[in-house]
């Protein structure tokens, strides 16, 4: 076999590169719920952000995934405390998701939480789901760090979730 190629196909670093477009295109076509991460800093203040990059990851023992840019400042303080929560929101949770995803200063202001009993990270009372983490691995991922979580404790609503989608939120149909 040739460095690097496989059936033909030249080595990665003979490859195209993908365009930011096509790939912002690609990845939007992936429909996933829609989360906010939350952390608390030693101060307690809290400290969040929307995401769509979670995933479970493993059951034996209780992971999850997710992934944080870098710049979000969530993430210096997720990476420093080793904790955070993973709330999972209500298909009617547009405007808490939308809330999150901005870059003011407290993103707190406003918005009713209660501590995790476990970690202290803002749990949000509307969520569909949520997830307390004690942080137990990190991976560099380009311009994002892949945190895994493991579970420390959990608690689940009735509900639909939160979708997005092609860059706007949609609506989870149920047979």
């Amino acid at each position: 076999m040739d460095q690097g190629g496989t059936f033909g196909r030249p080595p990665l670093e003979e490859r195209a590169t993908i365009d930011a477009e096509a790939f912002k295109a690609v990845m939007a076509s992936f429909a996933a719920s829609v989360t906010v991460i939350t952390t608390v800093d030693a101060e307690g203040q809290p400290h969040a952000l929307t995401a769509t990059a979670f995933s479970s990851l493993s059951k034996h023992p209780p992971l999850c995934l997710v992934c944080v840019d870098q710049r979000a400042r969530a993430h210096a303080v997720i990476r420093r405390e080793r904790r955070f929560a993973v709330n999972i929101l209500k298909h009617d949770q547009a405007e808490v998701s939308t809330h999150f995803a901005t870059s003011v200063d407290d993103k707190f202001d406003g918005i009713e939480w209660t501590p995790g009993e476990l970690t202290g990270c803002p749990l949000l009372p509307e969520a569909l789901a949520w997830m307390e983490c004690r942080l137990f691995a990190e991976h560099p991922g380009g311009d994002h760090d892949i945190f895994i979580g493991e579970l420390v404790k959990v608690g689940v609503a009735e509900g639909v979730p939160l979708v997005y989608f092609r860059g706007q939120y949609a609506e989870l149909t149920q047979p």
